[in-house]
């Protein structure tokens, strides 16, 4: 069975839309392509930056004791319990005084004894009887009674245990009942008002940080004030402390030989008492840059671990520039040198050309770049 051929009007009506939807699929081959080749400038950002540098720390209580037995004996009473919170001055343990009491008592007969001789010999003496060598023995007699009974008293208050400062009881290690030696550990007790970080600081940090003109004060030279610092506390948890510390920390005198770190020591207040002694955490310091010069990352590239930017000049040609990085954050480069704040430079098609390649391209404000900031150019 033969087809029968299309009308010429139909086929002339096929070519023309054939061509057309090849016309079209060209030109937008064409436009990706062009897309594809569109190079972006921008310029350096100048602003203030908050950088961070992390240090691992341990949290220590402004005072944590331990509480000893003064004297030997019974412990009769435990007036506390673990955790719990005293104020200065509260009764915590109290030992069997009843022989410290008898030993009160038998000094105080004594001295007592001694006040009457030496009154008898003064009598003796006005009657030309004694001798003053006689009252001065009698009286060196009295003052040593005196003193023993100072001391008995000294003694007896030894059985009662009182708290030196408000703070928190901690683990006790004598139970009521227990017979305890002169020496023994109670308890031991945290002052946990004021907390005690402390970090390691590695040699060219502190060199860094001493070099910061102010910091260091004539009359307090243990302490170094960091200005423009936020020093903060990042908890085990990852959460941030509630509370920033004051912007001067203190330095210990020496060196760790074997680390090449030296402890420093931030002051953080603890109102709520979340923090314990012995916690860990990682001290944060966020020191604000003045007027640094920022730099997309995706606008730099590396050649033998050098990094380089294309700077493009008033005459439309760009330039390979090598730059130092001072800070590397989320996205961008704070940089230390080789760019000055009112250069162009190129952003997106840094692979697309070569140093002394005529370009045109796009410019877009730095806010507005920095502010859509996703990855750096590969």
């Amino acid at each position: 069975m033969n087809a029968h051929p299309l009308p010429g009007a139909v086929v002339a009506s096929l070519v023309l839309s054939f061509a057309a939807c090849k016309h079209d699929a060209e030109a937008s081959e064409h436009q990706e392509h062009e897309a594809a080749h569109t190079i972006v400038s921008t310029s350096p950002l100048v602003q203030d930056v908050e950088i961070t540098h992390k240090y691992v720390c341990q949290i220590h209580s402004r005072r944590h004791i331990e509480l000893r037995a003064l004297e030997r004996g019974y412990l009769e009473q435990v007036l506390v319990q673990e955790g719990q919170q005293v104020k200065e001055g509260d009764l915590m343990f109290k030992l069997l005084p009843a022989v410290y009491q008898a030993r009160l008592h038998a000094d105080q007969a004594e001295l007592e004894s001694a006040e009457i001789q030496l009154r008898n010999t003064e009598e003796l003496f006005k009657q030309n009887v004694e001798s003053d060598q006689a009252v001065a023995l009698a009286r060196a007699e009295m003052e040593k009674a005196k003193a023993n009974v100072e001391m008995a008293k000294a003694e007896l208050s030894f059985t009662e245990i009182r708290a030196p400062f408000a703070g928190i009881i901690d683990r006790q290690f004598q139970q009521q009942g227990s017979l305890t030696e002169e020496g023994d550990v109670l308890t031991t007790m945290s002052d946990n008002s004021v907390m005690w970080v402390y970090f390691n600081v590695p040699e060219a940090d502190y060199l860094d940080f001493m070099a910061t003109p102010g910091a260091v004060s004539p009359e307090n030279p243990q302490d170094l004030k960091l200005p423009n610092t936020k020093i903060e506390l990042q908890l085990a948890n990852g959460k941030v402390f509630g509370h920033a510390a004051a912007d001067t920390v203190t330095v210990e005198s020496t060196f760790d030989h074997e680390t090449g770190n030296i402890l420093f020591r931030a002051d953080f207040p603890n109102p709520e008492r979340l923090l314990r002694h012995g916690q860990t955490g990682t001290l944060l310091l966020h020191p604000t840059l003045p007027d640094a010069i920022i730099i997309p990352q995706r606008s730099t590239y590396e050649i033998l671990d050098k990094l380089y930017v294309f700077t493009v000049g008033e005459d439309g040609v760009a330039h390979q520039r090598h730059v130092t990085v001072a800070h590397e954050m989320d996205d961008v480069f704070v940089l230390a040198s080789g760019l000055d704040a009112k250069e162009k430079i190129v952003l997106d098609g840094v692979r697309q050309i070569h140093d002394g390649d005529h370009i045109e391209c796009e410019f877009r404000s730095p806010e507005k770049v920095l502010g859509n900031l996703k990855h750096r150019a590969e």
